[in-house]
């Protein structure tokens, strides 16, 4: 089975309409998805000034 004659001028409109114009440029920041890996815990993170006689 061969596919049918295509005149030069048709030939180049299809390749034209399927690689006219190179894809869309994809910018570093969007290859890159940033999320916390852990839930943030306001109890282990708040500040105690008296925490050190505990401790020490």
């Amino acid at each position: 089975m061969q596919n049918p004659p295509v005149s030069p001028d048709a030939a180049e409109t299809v390749r034209r309409a399927r690689f006219g114009e190179l894809p869309r440029r994809i910018r570093p920041e969007e290859t890159v998805e940033e999320r916390k890996a852990t839930a943030s815990d306001p109890a282990r993170d708040t500040y105690n000034v008296h925490e050190w006689l505990v401790r020490y």
